[in-house]
């Protein structure tokens, strides 16, 4: 009964055993026609010596005689058996059972007294409602009966769904604790003598199967919970892909409860295929270990995943590399929120595409790293980098590097013959060579920077930055029908 405190379905599996009872026809006792075993008996048949038979007991019952009696009729006939006025005073105190399980939890549960008194009142109308169903419980053989489950269903329907949503599974068990205590402790009061047992053990068994059932409620409502928010998060995921308004973005977000912690990356793989709720349960799982915040979605065969308040996305998705499939994984810019998180999802997208290009590509690579190999798949935000940061940099800086690096990549990497054809020292090429790693952030001298820098000379060729034009003045007109004013000079020579 105490788990009722939340209005749980329950199942039962054990029956309760019956009185034998006697009834008057004629003047002549005999047995009811109620089924009886009263224990261990003697077979009349002996087959080669006095042996006792085999006795069990018949098909639905056990040895506890208070649920037998229930089963087998007693209960339902008025003024019966003992049994019944035990049922009898079990409904008379629903009400009273129902306040001190209540009160017993102000006592000894902190935050129950916090509660609000709406949610208060129906924790002792769920309590109410899980007396009365123990006494249904019993009428029908403690479990016996395939009706368990309509008898659960009543007192769950006593709970408000916001109820259930206010409480937690841990909280939930507490409440049945405490109210299984109230009820043991009124045992005595409420069976009559030589029933205290029988009733004890009733009760312990319908509170294991009520919190049996607490269980199955709270994994339901986790689930319909757990598939609206995939539902959510595949939106919003598909908002950022998309490159949705920022208010957009923001309401979504706020219905996942994402506090927007920064900074924001995005990261993307290949998903592990199988169940979409499987998949991203890992994802959140494995983010909670390393303590940052996630948003996840399937989107055919990749896996996006928006990270957040992680203070290095890259180490961070490191740590989540097992959560997505085979291949690279790539990770976008960082940036402060989730409302400019679409530079960064297209980035991580581009560099997806671009990383077979790179099989030696680390895992997960950052997006920046794929410059080049984007560049070339089309890209046109890495091509505008290549061509802005590194080669219009190196246009800025003076002729003598773009020469220089010109030269050193057509003597193959060698300083001696870039030398030679400049007609410089060594030292001078390899001072420009420093030079332009500091402007560029690319070495010349690492076989990996020195591809981008060649692919960063020929987008800027390619597609050569247009300078500002400056506009030129121009005289502005005299009115029609008014002369220009002319000096003396000018009136001399018209003469």
């Amino acid at each position: 009964m105490g788990a009722a405190v939340l209005g749980l379905p329950v199942r039962h599996p054990g029956l309760l055993t019956a009185r034998p009872r006697r009834r008057a026809s004629g003047g002549t006792p005999r047995r009811a026609l109620t089924p009886y075993w009263p224990g261990p008996t003697r077979s009349s048949a002996r087959t080669g010596g006095d042996r006792q038979a085999e006795v069990t007991p018949p098909v639905g019952l056990t040895v506890d005689p208070l649920v037998n009696a229930c089963q087998a009729g007693a209960v339902s006939e008025p003024g019966g058996t003992e049994t019944s006025a035990t049922l009898r005073r079990i409904e008379r105190a629903a009400g009273g059972l129902a306040t001190a399980s209540v009160a017993r939890m102000d006592e000894t549960l902190p935050w129950f007294r916090e509660l609000p008194a709406d949610q208060r009142s129906w924790v002792m109308l769920v309590a109410q409602a899980g007396v009365r169903s123990l006494v249904q419980w019993l009428r029908q053989g403690g479990g016996a009966t395939d009706r368990t489950q309509e008898v659960s269903d009543e007192v769950f329907a006593a709970a408000p769904q916001a109820l259930a949503r206010s409480i937690t599974l841990q909280q939930t068990v507490a409440l049945i604790k405490v109210t299984i205590e109230v009820v043991e402790e009124q045992v005595s009061e409420l069976a009559v003598p030589g029933e205290e047992q029988s009733l004890r053990e009733a009760v312990l068994r319908f509170s294991r199967e009520i919190a049996f059932a607490a269980a199955r409620v709270y994994a339901r409502a986790a689930e319909t919970r757990g598939s609206w928010d995939a539902r959510l998060q595949a939106l919003l995921v598909d908002a950022l892909l998309r490159g949705d308004s920022p208010d957009v973005l923001a309401s979504r977000a706020a219905a996942l409860g994402w506090s927007d912690a920064p900074p924001v990356a995005v990261a993307v793989g290949r998903s592990p295929g199988g169940e979409v709720a499987a998949v991203l349960h890992t994802v959140y799982r494995q983010a909670r270990r390393i303590g940052v915040e996630v948003i996840g979605g399937v989107h055919g065969d990749r896996l996006v995943i928006v990270l957040g308040g992680a203070a290095d996305p890259l180490t961070a998705t490191e740590k989540l590399r097992t959560a997505f499939g085979d291949g690279p994984v790539v990770v976008g810019p960082a940036v402060p929120s989730l409302d400019e998180a679409t530079e960064s999802a297209r980035a991580a997208l581009a560099g997806f595409r671009a990383a077979p290009a790179w099989p030696t590509a680390p895992c997960p690579v950052a997006a920046a790293e794929l410059l080049p190999e984007r560049a070339l798949a089309g890209d046109a935000e890495a091509r505008r980098r290549l061509r802005h940061d590194v080669y219009a940099a190196l246009a800025r800086s003076g002729g003598e590097l773009l020469e220089t690096l010109d030269a050193f990549f057509a003597a193959g990497g060698t300083l001696e013959s870039a030398a030679r054809s400049l007609f410089v020292h060594p030292n001078t090429v390899r001072y420009r060579l420093k030079r332009i790693a500091e402007v560029t952030g690319f070495s010349p001298l690492a076989p990996r920077d020195a591809f981008a820098l060649q692919v960063a000379l020929t987008v800027g060729r390619l597609d050569p930055v247009v300078p500002a034009v400056t506009p030129v003045p121009t005289q502005t007109a005299s009115p029609v029908g008014r002369k220009t004013p002319q000096s003396g000079d000018d009136r001399r020579r018209s003469l």
